[in-house]
């Protein structure tokens, strides 16, 4: 028999800190116990959440089937060579703390994505990304339990087909994979990347003349997101909640001409486009709708002032969605994921 539990509250369990009741749930702390379940799903028509940090998840009150909640640990160094390094970190593992981990025993490469929430298996599945650096540059492989077939792979980086804040985990086959580990190739080299101005200028001030290092990179990294975003334990939220969108270069220079200050930046053939400011210059930085709102010193993130829920999020985020159609003729796309899944009406 699996150990499941019924009825359990998901409160504490999603960033956003919304109240959800998970019909079923079970805590996974072996592969094992993993493939007991995937077989137990072959079965059986219950629905199945994989649950890590929940970071990028808005819960409904009432979440159906199962949810098993990924809390397999450990760290392994598979390679130390010159500068080489090839760093195993199981799924359960939390973010933050592999950045830091990394950094102290001086592998670099992770630094730019210091203090994002959430857990190293659903790193992957957004494919996370911060100042000048994604996940997909340091992935080597992503070890995973595939549910059809209840088999383990471990997936090459070209396999996992990363996109911008997407991979085949989110979009081109949700749900087949459940991931168990990821293996990175980090470096001894101390090399920042410092593409970003604001994280140049803070590390400058945080080296006070001597040769910036990752660990200055990290250090200011946190910085700059404690100034700008809110501490998920204290203000409910899962970071970015839209993803900056792209424009060609013909509405790009139709925009500069309405609008100067638009904020946007040339990548390969076309332009991403600042979503906080969008929003921003729709009025909504700082806007409150009963019990969730746009936080007040970045109006890319929605925030949960508390006793909010999906329904009052799901509004809020349309009524911003509108908002910048209408204005900018530009369509906003939700990061987050809404589970159960959000129903599109005609």
């Amino acid at each position: 028999m699996l150990p499941f539990q019924e009825r359990v509250e998901l409160t504490q369990l999603n960033t956003f800190g919304f109240y959800s009741i998970a019909e079923r749930y079970i805590k996974i702390e072996s592969v094992d116990l993993l493939q007991q379940l995937v077989d137990h799903q072959h079965h059986s028509t219950d629905p199945l959440l994989v649950l890590g940090g929940g970071s990028n998840l808005i819960l409904d009150d009432e979440v159906p089937g199962i949810v098993a909640h990924m809390r397999l640990r450990g760290k392994q160094l598979l390679k130390v060579a010159q500068d080489e390094v090839l760093l195993k970190v199981s799924a359960g593992e939390a973010w933050h703390e592999t950045v830091e981990y990394a950094v102290n025993q001086g592998f670099y490469g992770l630094e730019n994505l210091a203090l994002i929430p959430g857990t190293v298996g659903a790193a992957p599945i957004q494919n996370i990304g911060a100042y000048g650096v994604e996940l997909q540059d340091r992935v080597v492989s992503v070890e995973v339990l595939d549910i059809h077939s209840n088999s383990l792979h471990h997936l090459t980086k070209d396999q996992c087909q990363f996109g911008y804040r997407d991979s085949l985990f989110k979009s081109l086959d949700p749900g087949r994979y459940i991931i168990l580990s990821v293996t990175f190739a980090l470096t001894r080299n101390p090399t920042p990347q410092l593409d970003y101005l604001a994280l140049k200028e803070q590390c400058e001030m945080l080296a006070q003349g001597v040769t910036i290092t990752p660990k200055h990179v990290f250090e200011a990294v946190c910085a700059i997101r404690q100034a700008k975003l809110p501490d998920p334990n204290h203000l409910g939220n899962v970071g970015s909640f839209f993803k900056n969108p792209y424009v060609d270069p013909s509405t790009y220079a139709q925009l500069m001409e309405s609008y100067p200050n638009l904020v946007g930046f040339v990548e390969a053939d076309k332009y991403k486009l600042a979503a906080g400011w969008l929003i921003e210059a729709c009025g909504f930085k700082g806007y409150r709708s009963k019990s969730v709102g746009v936080y007040d010193k970045q109006a890319l993130v929605l925030v949960n002032y508390g006793q909010g829920n999906r329904a009052q999020i799901e509004a809020l985020a349309g009524q911003i969605y509108r908002s910048v159609l209408e204005r900018f003729g530009v369509a906003l796309e939700v990061e987050p994921r809404y589970y159960p899944a959000l129903i599109l009406s005609e």
